[in-house]
């Protein structure tokens, strides 16, 4: 058999992917999906629900993953906001929902390759989507030659933001307040390796805004439905060890969880700029990538606790472009960038400091860098599977110490690593913007002591700058005091750094010897 979609096996498996719900952030959904992808695996049953419907839809529309990472990449957040008719809004407050549905249906599902007929006509992966009956207060699992539009359209529907949908005489809406991912449908049908992207956050922190508390009401459904899907299938693994078969299932079922580390931001965070579609998609092909990399055959434990996500502490954002050009073959950054047969370049990163009182009193200076790499001549875009950012680290040399900015990731299944060093060196204050804004970079085969097999520079301009500025924000952050108090405590640690290298030319002081 040849299969018909790009996530399909040639020869049907046992293997399903579930995609649940989490608003407009199920961009990370696809970078998670190309690191599966590019990892070789393929599905034959999947399953989506809520915001995870979007992207199973364009799947089986014949989407590739690497064309979904594209399709999120390049899609305009705004396009998710539609008003209603101006009339509901006089019923106030008894006005429906907030907003409409024609943002997904005329420019969101467009954008992302849905095509509701070429979904219906897949046979290569058999797939369920979730809507909720509200008539019935069930929730179905849609097979795809029944679906519609109007019922991809419900399945995002969530209370209060849209109205629901009127279809063939019920009323239907998201089923994320039931259930936000349905592992049995496939279960029952066969699979017995569930490979699941969570986007839905799960920290015991009960945060005061009202926004918030919205968000933890999902969060309290959906997470609790995924639990009790744990005990049933644990119950169904039983059964299997004591030779029993349900759903013909004669071998223990396995799950694979892939979720953030810390909760994403939320659909407001999206629409205000304070993360955007591509980070969110480098941020999942992270994660899934370090899934991979320390994965077991048996999958995770069936209990809550595999859901658990770390609290965000008080910490900052920012995200970073730089622009420059690399030649392959040489290992000279300088000579690499001058080089004609040199290729532009850009490294697109979002910095990550979680705890900024920590960051500061660290004399590494460390944070978390996910981006990836756009070579417009090459046509490729390489999301990287994790990356680290030093802020003035310390070197052999007390009189100079580095910006880091370091990216693991793969190309045509190779590993590779780069590694990007601005140099700021105790001087006259007239060095401190090439130093801090010109980046030598050195790509290495395999990981970061690989041999070098390019090199070149990257350079923030001055509208790079104003660009990066207009992203820092704080994170983890409950009040606007608080937000301030870690602005302005990275802002100080970065000027007095400045100050004592350009300023006071002072070398940095050595360690103080423990006791």
């Amino acid at each position: 058999m040849t299969a018909d979609l790009v996530i399909a096996p040639e020869t049907p498996n046992r293997r399903a992917l579930i995609l649940p719900g989490g608003g407009m952030r199920v961009a990370y959904q696809a970078g998670a999906l190309k690191a599966l992808h590019d990892s070789g695996l393929r599905f034959s049953y999947a399953d989506g629900a809520s915001g995870g419907t979007m992207n199973l839809a364009s799947l089986m529309s014949g989407v590739s993953p690497e064309t979904l990472c594209r399709n999120w990449r390049s899609l305009r957040v705004t396009d998710f906001v539609a008003l209603r008719p101006w009339r509901a809004y006089l019923k106030f407050p008894a006005i429906g929902a907030l907003g409409g549905l024609s943002g997904l249906r005329d420019k969101i599902f467009p954008h992302l390759g849905v095509d509701i007929e070429a979904l219906r006509r897949a046979s290569s992966v058999s797939a369920t989507f979730n809507v909720c009956n509200f008539d019935e207060k069930i929730v179905y699992a849609v097979p795809q030659g029944e679906m519609s539009l109007d019922l991809l359209l419900a399945g995002v529907s969530l209370p209060l933001v849209t109205p629901p949908v009127y279809y063939h005489g019920a009323t239907y809406t998201d089923a994320v307040w039931i259930q936000d991912c349905n592992l049995l449908a496939p279960v029952r049908a066969g699979a017995n390796e569930l490979w699941v992207i969570w986007c839905i956050g799960n920290t015991p922190e009960f945060k005061t805004k009202l926004i918030e508390q919205y968000v933890h009401m999902i969060e309290m459904s959906a997470l609790g439905a995924l639990h009790r899907q744990f005990a049933e299938i644990a119950a169904l693994n039983a059964a299997i060890a004591r030779g029993e078969r349900p759903y013909g299932q004669d071998r223990t079922i396995v799950v694979h969880f892939v979720k953030p580390v810390y909760p994403l931001p939320l659909d407001p965070d999206f629409l205000a700029g304070r993360i955007d579609a591509p980070t969110l998609v480098d941020s999942g092909y992270r994660d899934a990538s370090r899934y991979l990399a320390a994965m077991t055959p048996d999958g995770i434990a069936l209990a809550p606790a595999s859901t658990r996500m770390k609290t965000q502490g008080f910490g900052i954002n920012f995200r970073e472009a730089m622009t420059g050009r690399l030649t392959f073959g040489a290992t000279d950054p300088q000579i690499g960038y001058k080089d004609p047969a040199a290729v532009p370049f850009m490294l697109r990163a979002s910095i990550d400091i979680r705890d900024i009182g920590r960051f500061v009193f660290d004399r590494t200076h460390t944070g978390e860098l996910t981006g990836h790499l756009y070579a417009p001549r090459a046509g490729f875009t390489l999301p990287g599977m994790g990356g680290v950012f030093r802020l003035f680290a310390p070197t052999a040399d007390a009189k100079e110490t580095w910006m880091v900015y370091e990216i693991a990731y793969l190309q045509a299944g190779r590993p590779y690593y780069l590694a990007g060093r601005k140099r700021v060196r105790v001087g006259p204050p007239w060095l401190a913007w090439a130093e801090t804004t010109t980046l030598y970079v050195t790509l290495h085969e395999g990981g970061a002591d690989g041999p070098v097999c390019a090199a070149g520079i990257l350079r923030l301009g001055v509208f790079d700058l104003l660009a990066l500025l207009g992203t820092l924000h704080a994170t983890g952050c409950e009040t606007p005091r608080e937000s301030a108090r870690a602005i302005w405590r990275f802002a100080a640690f970065f000027i007095r750094e400045l100050w004592r290298t350009y300023v006071l030319r002072r070398p940095l002081a050595a360690p103080r010897a423990s006791i």
